[in-house]
């Protein structure tokens, strides 16, 4: 493999610095793929998965080489770790202002859900709605798949009008409908014209 990269310069300056800090940005970038690969794959996105694990590894190859070829070099290996935490913090954060893909929300409320369920129907989200029996009472089950780009629009409407309901997000893997064709309020409006 050495034959294949540059001869990198043994100099103080490079060893100490220029190299660990490369260690660290490259640490980062895999680890970031990595983090945002898992997220691809548990959303069922079988053909970006492979692509950023193909780019994920061959940074990882390289790096864990200057690292065994350096672990005399403890700084090094604290650029190599931090770069570890690092990435993890940035891919998911790139995750979350990306927000690809659906979230099922449940919303659970012992107050009477009519206003909240006429607010979130005249939004143009689609929800299923029914009354059940909870713990300590009659309770409102409220249903509805939404694109996470909304969520903090929906739970918005929840504290407006329930500020004390239960509600649960859970990631959707797959929706055998368009979302964003079905439930997306701007489409919606658009649509029922």
């Amino acid at each position: 493999m050495n034959e294949f990269f540059l001869q990198l310069p043994n100099t103080d300056l490079f060893n100490y610095i220029i190299l660990p800090f490369l260690i660290f940005c490259a640490r980062i970038t895999d680890v970031t793929f990595g983090t945002f690969r898992i997220v691809m794959v548990s959303k069922g996105q079988k053909y970006i998965a492979p692509i950023l694990g193909f780019f994920e590894v061959l940074i990882w190859i390289i790096v864990i080489s200057q690292i065994m070829q350096n672990l005399d070099n403890w700084i090094c290996i604290i650029a190599y770790a931090s770069g570890f935490a690092t990435g993890n913090f940035i891919g998911l954060l790139i995750e979350e202002k990306i927000a690809m893909g659906v979230v099922k929300i449940q919303i659970i409320t012992a107050k009477p859900a009519t206003e909240l369920v006429s607010v979130l129907t005249s939004s143009g989200y689609g929800i299923t709605h029914h009354d059940a029996k909870g713990a300590t009472g009659n309770v409102s089950i409220i249903y509805s798949i939404i694109n996470r780009q909304e969520i903090d629009k929906v739970v918005e409407m929840i504290f407006t009008f329930n500020p004390n309901a239960f509600y649960s997000i859970e990631d959707v893997k797959f929706v055998n409908k368009k979302v964003n064709s079905i439930f997306t309020p701007e489409r919606r409006t658009r649509r029922g014209k």
